[in-house]
Parts: structure tokens; C-alpha cells; sequence
């Protein structure tokens, strides 16, 4: 058996082997075996403690969900305004526990896996609904409830496809630049509200 205070330890060792082995395989064509070959324990050990591929892989997608609404909410408490606090979301989603190639590669395999797994689908929109919300909480403060709606669809959107470019490698983009094309696109959007206002008034 295991000693007694490893548990955590052992689990975290696991998830992280999972993103590491499912980003570089870029698929869940993998075995528990060969996530606790790279965890570096037995799969007995592994089986123990989740039972199967499929819970490993929910547990590690539910770890990846828990570690970005932390880093969220840490964040946005740190942000004085409501500009800042829309920066602050962005910059979360682009930093690097969150952007680096492997997880980045594991993102979209779950995303594939979604189209025939209920449980991986309603956890991917359990992320979708919390950056929108997160999003247009602040937009509000800046613009109506339309037009935060449509801006906070349009950034989660280029989150996404900035992420899938991400994976292609050479048409990836850096995170300093992912973070600065979608918040120029906030920018841009909350600028030409503003505008069409000024000339209604």
C-alpha cells in the first residue's frame, strides 16, 4: 500500500504525467501504464487511486479547470479596474501552466473527445460559461449588456483559435502576442461603441 500522506502527491504526479503524455502523443490513445511509466510508478499504483483512463483523464481535466480559476480569481482581485480586471483574464488564459505546448496539445485533445463524451463536454462548458461570465462582469461596467455579450463571445473565440494555432507550432503564436491581439480586439470594440455613441448624442 501506499504511505499514508502520498495520496496528493502521487495524484498530482499522475495528472501532470497525463498532460505531458497526452500532449505528446496528441490523442487519448494512451494507457494508464504508459501515463505511470512517465508519472514513474507502477500502474497498480495508478489504477489505485483512479480507477481507470477515464477518470484520470476527468481528474486531469478537472485539475486543469481548478488551477485556471484560481489563477483567475487571484488575478482579478489584484485588479483595480474594470480594464484591468479584462486584462487580467486574458493574460490568465495565455500564461504558462496554461499555454505551454503539451497543455495546450491536451486542451484540444479533450476538446475532440468531447464530441463523444458527455462528461469532458459538460466540463469544457462549465470553462466556457466561467470566462464569459468573468468577461462580461467587467464589460458591463463599460458598455451595455448586448454589446458585452457579443465582445466577451468574440474574445473567448480568439482564445480558442489562438490556442489551436498554438498547436500547429509554426503558425503558434507567442504569448505576449496572443495576449495583445485579443485584448486590441476588447479595445477596438469598446472604442467603436463608445464612438457610435458620441455621435448619437
Amino acid at each position: 500500500m501506499p504511505k499514508i500522506g502520498m495520496e496528493p502527491v502521487r495524484r498530482r504526479e499522475l495528472i501532470d504525467a497525463a498532460i505531458r503524455t497526452i500532449g505528446q502523443r496528441g490523442s487519448l490513445d494512451v494507457t494508464v501504464a504508459q501515463i505511470a511509466h512517465e508519472a514513474g510508478v507502477s500502474p497498480a499504483l495508478a489504477h489505485h487511486y483512479f480507477g481507470g483512463k477515464d477518470k484520470l483523464i476527468l481528474a486531469t481535466m478537472r485539475h486543469l479547470l481548478r488551477e485556471l480559476e484560481k489563477d483567475s480569481r487571484a488575478a482579478m482581485r489584484r485588479a483595480a479596474t474594470p480594464r484591468a480586471r479584462i486584462a487580467a483574464i486574458i493574460a490568465v488564459n495565455f500564461a504558462t501552466a496554461q499555454f505551454a505546448p503539451e497543455t495546450v496539445s491536451a486542451w484540444l485533445t479533450f476538446y475532440v473527445h468531447a464530441q463523444q463524451s458527455e462528461d469532458t463536454r459538460r466540463l469544457l462548458r462549465v470553462y466556457a460559461k466561467r470566462l464569459h461570465s468573468n468577461l462580461v462582469f467587467a464589460l458591463r461596467q463599460l458598455t451595455d449588456r448586448d454589446h458585452a455579450n457579443l465582445i466577451a463571445e468574440g474574445a473567448a473565440a480568439l482564445i480558442d483559435g489562438l490556442y489551436i494555432r498554438h498547436a500547429l507550432g509554426s503558425e503558434g503564436r507567442e504569448t505576449a502576442t496572443a495576449i495583445q491581439l485579443v485584448q486590441n480586439y476588447v479595445d477596438v470594440q469598446l472604442a467603436m461603441r463608445s464612438q457610435a455613441w458620441k455621435q448619437i448624442l
